[in-house]
């Protein structure tokens, strides 16, 4: 049946043993009058899927393999049957063997669910193929993973909404495939995959970031597109447009595919802390269009902001006001003052000669100067609002190489049944 996507193997020793020992052949071995066979022979009769039950963080340890349909290697391996059950599925094997993402993404897993079984779902001779053979091997594997699901559900105490499928890469198709050739439905299918050639490991170290660091879950908004995103507009939690990543996901009842966006730190814990801002600029003396280089500091509670750029994703609007997406690493706390910073662009000789010339053929009117009386700031993560004033009222005014401060102030923006109310944001 179809199983539920939240986001975004076969048989060899029957019991477990140490690090750089022999592999025992389990029920699925060669049987006797087969061990003089060619050895080419007993190559091709190595099932092409195996399952690894790991039962150890160290990557060197062998782990002990279940064989389809054989009881004892069950109980031997002390599979758990009313814990919760991960099958981790690689994806194409390029280089024949298991990346170390799978194994780091194991020990998240047993850090953070102590008693559950975790599965590699080995499939590495499919895998390591020409990439459009490994594609067309995905299929075989997801049955091969439903047939083992089917088997398990035979048992007293297995049940498959405990089951929790994660496939990276080609794996996702695979974990797709296994949640429709299952009889049932199970619990959790997680999908990793990256929409961009580079960085192709982030998204599964996002998924393991958010096992290690539950505490510091990174949060991302539904949004149309990257460019919206980036104009700071996408930063709403209502009607389930907010989510966190990874393991700590929400279920919701969306019924449509949805787009979501997040900004992350270069390393683990990789949350950041987005805030939307919305800045009203107006001018008593451009005429023009400006194109300012203005940066933000924010001081809070608990730190201080570096001092941070606001991105122009499109072209400065004047008497309008202006969204901006900023996000910081650290957490600030709650926001007390904010300081716009215009700066200088360093301009080649040409450029300066033609802004002399310009500037010699217009009054000083138009040299570039806007006036901000207010910011308002939305935290995506608390969803809080604050507003934010200038901190002399008679002087709001900025232009390239000058600064503004801003404190935080009351917002007399709500209008209710016809009269003006001062509210805290």
């Amino acid at each position: 049946m179809r199983s539920p996507v939240l986001l975004l193997c076969l048989w060899s020793a029957h019991c477990c043993f140490a690090a750089g020992g022999p592999a025992p052949l389990g029920p699925e071995g060669p049987p006797q009058d087969e061990l003089h066979e060619p050895k080419d022979v007993q190559i091709a009769a190595k099932p092409p899927v195996r399952f690894n039950l790991r039962i150890s963080e160290d990557p060197e340890h062998e782990g002990c393999y279940l064989p389809l349909g054989h009881n004892q290697p069950l109980e031997d391996c002390g599979f758990n049957m009313t814990a919760k059950t991960f099958f981790i599925i690689h994806g194409w094997a390029m280089t024949g063997i298991l990346g170390e993402w799978l194994y780091k993404l194991v020990s998240a897993l047993r850090t953070r669910e102590r008693e559950a079984n975790i599965v590699v779902v080995d499939w590495l001779p499919l895998a390591h193929q020409l990439y459009a053979d490994a594609v067309n091997n995905t299929k075989t594997v997801g049955h091969s993973i439903a047939r083992m699901l089917d088997w398990l559900q035979e048992k007293d105490g297995f049940s498959l909404g405990n089951v929790h499928l994660i496939g990276y890469s080609l794996g996702a198709h695979v974990a797709g495939y296994a949640g429709n050739f299952v009889t049932g439905t199970v619990g959790r299918i997680t999908a990793i995959a990256e929409g961009m050639k580079c960085e192709h490991q982030r998204a599964i170290y996002l998924f393991v970031d958010s096992l290690m660091n539950e505490d510091k879950a990174s949060f991302a908004f539904q949004c149309t597109d990257s460019h919206r995103f980036k104009k700071g507009i996408c930063l709403s939690c209502r009607k389930h447009r907010c989510n966190s990543i990874g393991y700590n996901a929400k279920k919701t009842r969306h019924k449509r595919n949805s787009k979501m966006y997040l900004k992350t730190r270069a390393g683990m814990p990789f949350r950041v802390y987005h805030y939307q801002m919305k800045i009203h600029f107006f001018s008593y003396k451009n005429t023009t269009e400006i194109e300012p280089n203005f940066y933000v500091t924010l001081y809070g509670t608990s730190a201080d902001s570096q001092m941070l750029p606001l991105e122009v994703v499109e072209q400065i609007r004047l008497n309008a006001t202006n969204t901006f997406l900023v996000y910081t690493e650290e957490d600030l706390g709650d926001l007390l003052q904010i300081r716009l910073t215009w700066k200088r662009v360093h301009q080649s000789w040409y450029t300066l000669w033609t802004n002399f010339r310009s500037y010699l053929s217009q009054s000083r009117k138009s040299e570039q100067e806007v006036n901000i009386r207010r910011i308002r700031v939305k935290s995506g993560e608390t969803q809080r609002k604050f507003a934010f004033c200038a901190k002399d009222p008679e002087n709001t005014s900025i232009a390239p190489g000058q600064e503004l401060w801003f404190h935080k102030c009351l917002d007399s923006r709500r209008i209710q049944d016809g009269i003006r109310q001062t509210v805290l944001p």
